[in-house]
């Protein structure tokens, strides 16, 4: 009986950590479990896993992480939001979007080919990357905020359906379905797990690594530049200090939600739950007025322990 709590314990310890913050974080914060409070969450939450979503295909290779994701989102949103504003009209909108689409892919597609034909390590790769991007953000925009976005990207990014559920929530699902789908239920999502799982056997098997990590990390950009227009909508302007700190939070949302750095292991239900978890901490913390300076702390310690416990989790699921 005790060996079999212990392996419900392990297989769902992600679900238990999130229950046990629930009742936790209701008993701490009374205006915790409101309505308008789960929809904040969730609305924050959406907003992380839509890049989460392409971290999480980029870590399954076990290669790194993408830590260029925020300059991508930035200099993305520089782009198109640029010609937007120049032109308010629904094609300008449309050529805006797949501008922004078409940078995201184009730095996932360099970082992928440098890691993948040159055997760099991605989180070297990606951080150099990041630092070229924002540069140029910087040098692009020279202080400038690009405001007046229209109506359609604005209702993208803070609309609401029957004025109430929040249009990111609803597009984040739906993208989180198709990822789902994708490594699921197709050939191409199968071969990143066994391309993270082992190289050797995935290249005796014929398949083709190279393409597989260029896939991985050219959809981490494609799935930032969407985030991007879902934040330009959101804040309704563009700016060059957007997206500091999203790799790390998205880092660490995958690593909560089980997505293993060594790769080929990991799913999308669990990025979905690493990002409700972080960001159910940062509002409690803030309902509880606890210091910014101490947040970081907090929310270390507990990303920390969430490891660790996924940590034994595995190690009790593989013993058995």
């Amino acid at each position: 009986m005790k060996s079999k709590a212990l392996d419900f314990a392990a297989k769902y310890s992600r679900i238990l950590v999130l229950l046990l913050l629930i009742v936790v974080s209701s008993l701490l914060a009374p205006k915790f479990l409101t309505v308008s409070n789960m929809i904040t969450i969730l609305q924050q939450s959406s907003l992380m896993l839509i890049m989460a979503l392409g971290m999480t295909c980029a870590m399954l290779l076990g290669r790194g992480v993408d830590m260029s994701i925020g300059s991508t989102l930035a200099i993305a949103n520089a782009l198109s939001a640029s010609y937007m504003v120049a032109s308010m009209s629904t094609g300008s909108i449309v050529t805006g979007i797949l501008i922004s689409l078409a940078v995201g892919c184009g730095i996932g597609l360099l970082n992928g080919v440098l890691i993948a034909y040159l055997n760099l390590p991605a989180i070297l790769v990606t951080f150099a990357t990041r630092e070229i991007f924002r540069g140029c953000v910087y040098a692009y925009l020279k202080g400038r905020v690009i405001m007046g976005m229209h109506p359609v990207i604005t209702f993208l990014g803070s609309g609401r359906i029957l004025k109430k559920i929040p249009v990111t929530i609803i597009i984040a699902f739906a993208l989180a379905l198709i990822v789902s789908f994708f490594l699921r239920r197709t050939r191409k999502g199968r071969e990143l797990y066994l391309v993270g799982a082992n190289p050797a056997a995935a290249d005796f098997s014929g398949i083709n690594a190279k393409a597989v990590t260029i896939l991985a990390f050219t959809l981490s950009g494609l799935f930032a530049s969407i985030a991007g227009i879902i934040y330009l909508g959101r804040l309704g302007s563009a700016e060059s200090e957007i997206g500091m700190k999203f790799a790390i939070q998205c880092v660490s949302a995958v690593a909560i939600g089980g997505i293993s750095f060594n790769g080929g292991m990991g799913n999308v239900s669990g990025a979905i739950i690493g990002c409700i978890i972080l960001n159910m901490i940062n509002n409690t913390l803030n309902q509880l007025k606890i210091d910014p300076y101490w947040q970081g702390t907090a929310t270390g310690l507990i990303i920390l322990l969430a490891v660790i416990l996924d940590h034994f989790a595995r190690k009790r699921l593989g013993n058995n």
